[in-house]
């Protein structure tokens, strides 16, 4: 029976439920698309992709012992073993990833510095480059390879964020917000570190330095929620697998409490960190400077591009070579991985007692570092020999790889190295009050790790990402003193790796200004712009605009008023340009010119064979004029109304300027509501006309060639171009120091220079970079005048002149745009200007 009358019976319940369903729908779509519940994803993906990376080296390094510990009774094949096994990870690596991805070769943090600039690099956040530089990664540290995971995991980590950044896309439309973007992008930079370390606070400061140049402050308990729950995820998943008894840190130390170091202690402290940063220096320079060696060698080069697996494989089989452990690797602890080798340095007991190896009892991974003819010094000093130029070398393969971790232990050995000495100088300790402290060279590892990783990328957090790694911090006080000496000294010397790379790679990158240079705070911008600028303006015709594009290769466009004032009114980007060219110069304007030319002569016969309509056409074609041209009926079918904020500054001139508009012949009664139509409608009705008058393209190669030099030399419609009514300004006083800031927080790459509205300049990052590199004097670019930083600018008469003389020109300029704001008075305007 059917439902009627009672309003309270069997449909309502239905239309309840189904209203409720879909207000828990929306309510939980919105949840999903809120930035806790992405982050916790982030996290969550990242400790998982850790923890398995980690495992699955684990289980290469350790296949590699089982392979080396077998073939015991045969040196010769355990050389083999040894040899030919990371050779073939290293160029399955290499393979793979040059197959696949070739954008997850390397660190990944220089090209996420400049992606949190603004610049797009095309498939560098990409699942392919995903899988590329997970599987490449493992492969590379799997082989024993003095290659770091911390750089490839702030990379991972962006790829995640990028991919899940997609994927919640379908429940909120904010993270295809590009801001959005950038900023998760931020805070996954923090979870790479923080994940790999099991350092979330050390994380989020080194991801802030070596990311950013501004922070945004608002990402701040992202970048901490996501790193703390990913390193929390990651610590469990090995309390999970029983690697751990809980939850502690990476590589737990055990030093003293009441009395960590003694005051006398603090300048052996400060001679690492200076030691240090001279270090870093080093291993920034000998590493751009192989690379470049490669580079400048042509034959080299050419040999090497054509066989791209040669140059990894052969630097493995030198690396795994020397350090193979009954040959030269039994003096340099060959036989410890990065891991091992890092876990015995910190160990706080001390090795050597007056450098006899004997007074320590070698216990487990320990006994790698005794030797019988030779002490420990001798070792020290041979491991972080060899290792250094190794790793320099090593992170020059083209596979996914880091620098960090190698830095690292080489800084911890140094630091051991001190610490061996100073407790051989003092065997029985610092003397204080009676009471004797022996020395802990392990303090002394931390120390130097700190010291010359923060050298190396020029940042201090390492000292917190030391804490969280040891679990311990007794050592802040020379831990600090020695990060902040050894930045000191590597940055007056050399930029960090990052940027260093950067420079090779030539990526648009702003570099830093250096301290101490007051010179560069006197260049100001109008001594670096770029004087002759490409522009375009509101009369142009199209032929200019084909001319302006084929001249470069200009990202934007500057719009001016005119050639003679050189008023900015905006800029438009260049794909726009190519865009209205190729719609006035396309096939289907082609068509309609074929259209209107066959519908004009059908009207012209039909007028010859009845003369006595003449009269009628002629007054509705008089009627119509106003309303209809062949511009406005081939570019922009329909008059749409303006929805952008310069379109009606622009609306103005551009009909004022347009030349005298051709009307099309209609006939007398059929087609003079199709004009109406055309002019009010949205969607006008023109398949009549279409059906009626459809033409082919019979045009001769000569005929459209003769069209498109007619079309050509028609003024430039710019009513449906997107054009940015305001474009970055600065004025030519504007100095470099702030230029820099502004570029650098804003993210710009260029900026026009402008004087009291007209364009007198363009300022470029390359331009911003050859003056802080100091290369000022090159070509195209305006070098400082010799007593620039003595100009006058404080005497009274000059500068009320010249105030004077900038009223005056705002006035003009005020009543120039204010007699053009009416249509009647353009003529008036125009006469008046003339009259000037």
């Amino acid at each position: 029976m059917r439902w009627s009358g009672y309003p309270y019976t069997q449909a309502p319940p239905r239309d309840f439920l189904s209203v409720c369903t879909v207000r828990c729908q929306k309510f939980l779509i919105s949840r999903v698309g809120e930035d806790w519940i992405f982050l916790i994803l982030l996290g969550l993906l990242m400790a998982l992709v850790s923890w398995v990376v980690d495992f699955a080296i684990a289980i290469c390094l350790q296949a590699q012992k089982w392979m080396y510990g077998g073939l015991e009774s045969n040196v010769f094949l355990q050389y083999l073993a040894w040899v030919t096994y990371p050779v073939v990870l290293i160029t399955f690596s290499a393979g793979f990833t040059q197959i696949l991805a070739p954008q997850a070769v390397g660190s990944g943090i220089p090209e996420m510095k400049t992606i949190l600039r603004g610049v797009v690099l095309k498939e560098y956040l990409t699942f392919k480059t995903f899988v590329a530089k997970v599987i490449g990664l493992t492969c590379a540290l799997g082989s024993g390879m003095p290659l770091g995971k911390e750089g490839p995991f702030v990379h991972i980590a962006s790829l995640c964020a990028a991919l899940l950044s997609k994927f919640m896309s379908l429940f909120g439309g904010i993270y295809e917000n590009e801001s959005r973007n950038i900023e998760m992008l931020a805070a996954a930079c923090a979870v790479g570190v923080g994940c790999c370390f099991a350092a979330p606070i050390g994380g989020v400061l080194f991801s802030i330095e070596v990311t950013s140049t501004f922070f945004a402050v608002r990402n701040y308990w992202r970048g901490f929620f996501a790193a703390t729950f990913s390193a929390f995820i990651f610590r469990v998943l090995a309390v999970w697998n029983r690697d751990e008894e809980t939850i502690t840190a990476l590589f737990k130390t055990s030093f003293r409490l009441d009395f960590p170091f003694d005051l006398q202690e603090l300048p052996a402290f400060a001679v690492i960190g200076i030691a240090s940063g001279f270090g870093g220096a080093l291993f920034v320079y000998l590493n751009r400077l192989i690379v470049q060696f490669i580079r400048k060698q042509k034959t080299i080069n050419k040999f090497l591009m054509k066989k791209r697996l040669l140059y990894p494989a052969l630097v493995t089989l030198l690396v795994s070579t020397l350090t193979f452990p009954p040959g030269f690797g039994q003096f340099m602890a060959g036989k410890l991985t990065q891991k091992e080798s890092l876990v015995t340095l910190l160990d706080n007991r001390t090795w050597a007692k007056q450098g006899i190896a004997e007074g320590f009892d070698y216990i487990g991974n320990s006994q790698a570092w005794n030797h019988p003819q030779v002490n420990v010094f001798v070792t020290l000093v041979l491991f972080i020999v060899m290792k250094f130029w190794m790793s320099a070398l090593a992170t020059t393969i083209p596979v996914p790889c880091g620098a960090f971790m190698p830095v690292f232990v080489i800084g911890a050995a140094f630091g051991r190295l001190v610490g061996e000495s100073m407790a051989a100088w003092f065997p029985d300790g610092i003397h204080s009050d009676g009471t004797i402290y022996p020395i802990v060279p392990g303090g002394y590892a931390v120390v130097g790790a700190a010291a010359l990783s923060g050298a190396v990328t020029h940042t201090v957090s390492t000292a917190v990402i030391v804490f969280e790694l040891t679990g311990q911090i007794s050592h802040i006080l020379p831990v600090m003193i020695a990060v902040i000496l050894a930045n000191a000294v590597a940055q007056s010397l050399q930029p960090s790796l990052y940027d260093s790379i950067i420079r090779i790679k030539k990526l648009p990158y702003l570099p830093e200004l250096g301290w101490g240079h007051h010179e560069k705070y006197n260049i100001r911008v109008e001594d670096i712009m770029i004087r002759d600028v490409t522009y375009i303006t509101l009369n142009c015709c199209y032929r200019d605009l084909h001319d302006v594009l084929l001249a470069g290769h200009l990202k934007t466009l500057a719009l001016l008023e005119s050639s003679e004032s050189m008023i900015l009114l905006g800029s438009i980007e260049r794909a726009q340009l190519q865009a209205l060219l190729s719609l006035q110069l396309g096939r289907p304007r082609r068509l309609e010119y074929l259209r209107d030319r066959a519908t004009a002569e059908k009207k012209r016969l039909s007028m010859v064979s009845h003369p006595g309509s003449e009269d009628g056409s002629q007054r509705v074609n008089q009627e119509v004029r106003f309303q209809i041209s062949t511009e406005e009926s081939s570019f922009s079918p329909t008059p749409t109304p303006s929805m952008k904020p310069l379109k009606p500054a622009l609306k103005r001139p551009s009909v004022l300027d347009r030349p005298t508009e051709i009307p099309i012949p209609t006939s007398p009664q059929d087609h003079s509501g199709s004009s109406l139509k055309n002019l009010f409608c949205v969607n006008p009705e023109t398949e009549d006309l279409e059906d009626d008058f459809d033409v082919d393209d019979d045009m001769t190669i000569r005929e459209i060639a003769e069209w498109e030099e007619n079309q050509l030399d028609e003024h430039v419609n710019f009513d449906n171009c997107k054009i940015d009514p305001a474009p970055f300004q600065l004025v030519e006083r504007t100095s470099l120091h702030k230029t820099h800031t502004i570029f650098s927080l804003l993210g710009l790459d260029h900026a026009y220079v402008t004087s009291i509205g007209r364009l007198i300049g363009v300022v470029s990052l390359k331009e911003l970079r050859k003056a802080i590199e100091g290369s000022v004097a090159v070509k195209g670019v305006k070098v400082r005048p010799p007593l620039s930083s003595f100009r006058d600018s404080g005497t009274s008469g000059t500068s009320s002149s010249n105030s004077e003389n900038e009223a005056t020109e705002l006035h003009k300029l005020w009543d120039r745009h204010k007699s053009m704001s009416l249509p009647r008075e353009h003529l008036a305007s125009d006469s008046d200007e003339k009259s000037q």
